[in-house]
């Protein structure tokens, strides 16, 4: 795909995606969503002190993941307090992302998939600012996704952050990886020479826009958002950085709404989600 300018985008084929953008929310006719489904990952060595010179308290360095130890009743128990761990840090952030009933207009609940008519052609997304005003969440939340993507992967180059959300966790994710941040971006808020697509959504059309430069052909990349809902946006990002000849590695979201089926249009690109909601 051809490079531009911040101010015109290259022409695409346009992408014929049905879904809708990943953020407004339809009706939904039972306001009642199942918990998340707990998704069992090995839990985060946590930041300790121990006497240093002198007998001062002195930080360490994380301890790097290590499997548990082969065979035997230790091994057993290892796993089960990984996994217990692991539940308890999912619901400290589960427990962070709320709903709202008749948000953005009566008969929708700010958080479901779902539209009036139940056809799952709607578009749904959480209010995670109780989990962005908790600290101890919050480092919950980016210890899960570094646990998830150190295990998954021994070489990244980027995080690829989707506008706007993904610009929330993935900087201090890549920070946490020590790798860098590539933000994608809505048309017409980078400078400099770019790439745009454009694609069909259910209610019009969008334009998603990343800088020629920020990615180099066979450079290895995890892109990020908060949610996947219709799969409309994070389908566009990739199809955005396939035209720049990145290797897309995984997607990867912290809430998916599992019946709108937005990871099917993904088609082989890996996936992963912490919560997940019917």
């Amino acid at each position: 795909m051809p490079g531009g300018t911040d101010a015109q985008c290259s022409r695409t084929p346009e992408l014929q995606i049905p879904g809708g953008t990943e953020h407004p929310c339809p009706a939904v006719p039972n306001p009642h969503i199942p918990s998340a489904l707990p998704l069992s990952v090995p839990a985060a060595p946590s930041l300790r002190s121990r006497p240093g010179p002198g007998g001062a308290a002195a930080a360490t360095a994380p301890v790097p993941l290590r499997s548990a130890p082969a065979g035997g009743a230790g091994a057993a128990a290892a796993a089960h307090g990984g996994a217990a761990m692991s539940d308890q840090r999912l619901r400290r952030v589960r427990d962070r992302v709320r709903s709202f009933p008749d948000f953005p207009e009566p008969g929708v609940l700010f958080r479901c998939g779902r539209d009036g008519n139940g056809d799952g052609n709607g578009m749904g997304t959480g209010d995670i600012s109780p989990l962005l005003k908790d600290p101890v969440a919050f480092r919950t939340l980016i210890d899960l996704l570094e646990d998830h993507v150190r295990a998954s992967f021994p070489k990244i180059d980027f995080i690829v952050g989707l506008d706007s959300r993904g610009f929330l966790i993935g900087p201090p994710l890549a920070q946490r990886l020590g790798i860098g941040f590539v933000p994608v971006r809505k048309k017409g808020k980078l400078p400099g020479s770019t790439q745009c697509i454009s694609y069909s959504l259910e209610y019009g059309r969008a334009e998603l826009e990343i800088q020629s430069d920020a990615v180099e052909p066979g450079q290895k990349v995890v892109i990020v958002d908060d949610l996947l809902a219709t799969g409309g946006t994070m389908c566009a990002a990739c199809e955005l950085l396939k035209s720049l000849k990145a290797e897309i590695l995984e997607c990867l979201v912290i809430i998916e709404l599992k019946a709108l089926k937005g990871s099917e249009k993904l088609n082989s690109i890996p996936f992963y989600s912490l919560l997940q909601y019917d």
